[in-house]
């Protein structure tokens, strides 16, 4: 009988314990959602990055941020890395032992010696003087351009030009028919080889009798995916003499190699751009590079001449308009023009340049920007120099005209040096496409050539893109263009229906999504999946090294030899042909001897 008392005390007693278990998770349960908090409906897909930082509270309150705000982190001038990577530059290219040349810009400071980050200078004039058999040991990276549009062609050698730092070898700025691309209107400083010269010392020094070495052209795609290592093989250990990255139209590719999975071209790359994820202390590569490697011709710099008259402009201002006529976009326009004059103590009335792709559109700005400053215009019909006589010769192809303007192709180019000569600001505004390749440029030379490495007060040169409404209503989601500055800032991050902005602009657009405020299109993020990069929640790039060994490419290598010179073929029929020589490549199609008819005899031509 006791024990029978027992066991149903015992029972009882389980279940008091069972119900008060499920009243303790209950009530946890409850505490719990109710101390959590409901995130408000922002319309983001997936997590985004934390706010904190150089953003407004509003900004952070809502979960997005305007272009303004996002422009914040770049207020501020980047002196210190600027002044480091010009002498990187000098260094690469021993700029202490060259002659000031063409480049009547171009200043000197006293170098007392290279950068401890390079072996060797890598100078046309340093490279010359080498021994034979250095000379054979040494590589070279090949920047070739077309005519095309500008902006696009001219990162082509920009690219190759920092991939010679990165890699530590010499320049080539690859020629048609024995001119450099867009000969006639830019002159380019002999720190650079051409083709030419290098298969002549090639010969001269009997790099490939004496030392067995080829002269071999190793090319790789960035726009083939499959055809690039740009994320995976250690370009400084390839033995090819020449390099050839194609395909790169603007500033992406060689910052690809921030994020090459080996720490040694990571390093070559951060060295010279910085940091990905540090978007405030990024430096003005590119504009550095131009000030070293080009300058207008005589014709097009007496052209620059007559519009200034003798005195520099103040601000420029460029408007990609495709022969639209936007009201709203002049209008915003001219309120970031007032915006940029804020910083401008000693001008009453400054000087500004107007450039556009829709010469009609000028009219109508100048009659605005003449109530508050001086209007600086190239009217080309009225002006009478030497490059003038060519606008019955070059006109513009037709199917070009909505894209370049019906300007003489010539314009473009005294327009950008005109524009390039601003010494405050540079305003971009478009239709459609703010700060296009064509306006980097013109806003990176500019803050090149104003920055004096002696001056004591602080570099305070600006870019300011100007968004009228009508192109925010769904935040910078219309900024598709890979190569387009404010592209890695498009994604959700963005604010939808924002009013007029005017936000301060990166020299150096970023090619990664690692800083603040930065996210992708879902465009963007199928593309970087052919490169075999994966985007993570917070949209920084994870490349895979299990990726990287399923599609490491051999790329396309093309050896020149004394029979046939390579120059006689378009280079897209080498596409899957590896290492051979030229005449094994004429026996791959009899076509191609008919194709070579229409490559003449272009000695500096791949």
């Amino acid at each position: 009988m006791g024990s029978v008392c027992i066991g149903s005390r015992r029972r009882r007693l389980s279940l008091y314990a069972f119900l008060w278990v499920c009243a303790i998770l209950t009530f946890s349960g409850l505490f719990l959602l109710t101390m959590r908090s409901v995130d408000p409906s922002i319309g983001i897909p997936f997590p985004i990055k934390s706010l904190e930082g150089n953003v407004g509270l509003r900004s952070r309150i809502k979960g997005c941020a305007t272009v303004e705000e996002m422009g914040e982190v770049f207020v501020r001038g980047f002196r210190e890395e600027d002044l480091r990577v010009r002498k990187m530059i000098q260094d690469h290219f021993a700029l202490h032992e060259e002659k000031k040349g063409r480049l009547d810009r171009l200043y000197f400071f006293g170098l007392t010696g290279l950068n401890p980050n390079f072996s060797s200078a890598s100078g046309a004039s340093s490279v010359r003087d080498l021994p034979p058999v250095h000379f054979c040991s040494h590589g070279f990276v090949l920047g070739k351009a077309s005519e095309a549009g500008f902006g696009n062609e001219m990162y082509k050698i920009l690219t190759a030009a920092a991939l010679s730092i990165m890699l530590n070898r010499s320049l080539i700025i690859g020629q048609t028919r024995g001119k450099y691309p867009f000969g006639d209107y830019i002159s380019y400083s002999d720190l650079a080889f051409t083709l030419r010269e290098v298969k002549h010392l090639w010969r001269q020094n009997r790099c490939e009798e004496k030392y067995g070495r080829p002269l071999i052209v190793r090319i790789d795609n960035f726009e083939k995916p499959t055809q690039t290592n740009v994320l995976c093989s250690n370009w400084r250990e390839w033995e090819q003499s020449i390099i050839w990255f194609q395909g790169t139209t603007d500033s992406v590719a060689a910052q690809f190699f921030l994020k090459n999975v080996h720490p040694e071209m990571r390093k070559a790359a951060s060295d010279l751009f910085g940091f990905p994820e540090l978007l405030p202390s990024r430096p003005n590569v590119y504009g550095e590079l131009m000030r070293v490697l080009i300058s207008p011709s005589d014709e097009v710099k007496a052209a620059v001449n007559w519009v200034l008259g003798g005195g520099d402009p103040d601000i420029s201002l460029h408007m990609r308009m495709l022969m639209n006529r936007s009201v709203r976009a002049v209008q915003a326009a001219l309120n970031c023009i007032r915006k940029a004059m804020c910083n401008l103590h000693e001008a009453s009335r400054p000087r500004v340049v107007l450039i556009s792709d829709t010469p009609s559109l000028i009219k109508e700005i100048a009659q605005n920007v003449d109530e508050f400053a001086e209007v600086i215009h190239f009217d080309y019909q009225l002006y009478k120099g030497n490059i003038s006589d060519e606008v019955n010769v070059v006109h513009n192809l037709d199917f070009r005209v909505k894209d370049w303007g019906p300007a003489p192709r010539w314009v473009a180019f005294v327009d950008f040096f005109l524009a390039s000569r601003a010494k405050h600001a540079v305003v971009s505004g478009a239709h459609r496409r703010v700060g296009t390749t064509y306006a980097q440029l013109i806003a990176a030379l500019a803050a090149a050539n104003n920055l004096e490495e002696n001056a004591s007060s602080s570099w305070n040169f600006s870019f300011f893109s100007s968004f009228q409404s009508n192109l925010l209503g769904e935040g910078l989601g219309s900024q598709v263009g890979w190569g387009h500055v404010w592209n890695r800032f498009a994604g959700p991050l963005s604010c939808h229906d924002q009013s007029n902005q005017c936000a301060h602009t990166p020299f150096l657009p970023p090619a990664w999504w690692d800083g603040l405020l930065q996210s992708p299109i879902p465009r963007d993020i199928h593309r970087l999946e052919a490169f075999g990069v994966d985007l993570s929640s917070l949209f920084e790039a994870l490349s895979g090294t299990s990726r990287c060994i399923a599609s490491i490419a051999h790329g396309i290598q093309i050896k020149i030899s004394r029979s046939h010179r390579m120059e006689h073929f378009p280079p897209h029929f080498l596409d899957g042909v590896s290492t051979m020589e030229m005449n094994e490549v004429w026996k791959l199609a009899g076509i191609l001897n008919k194709i070579c008819c229409f490559y003449q005899d272009k000695e500096d031509e791949i």
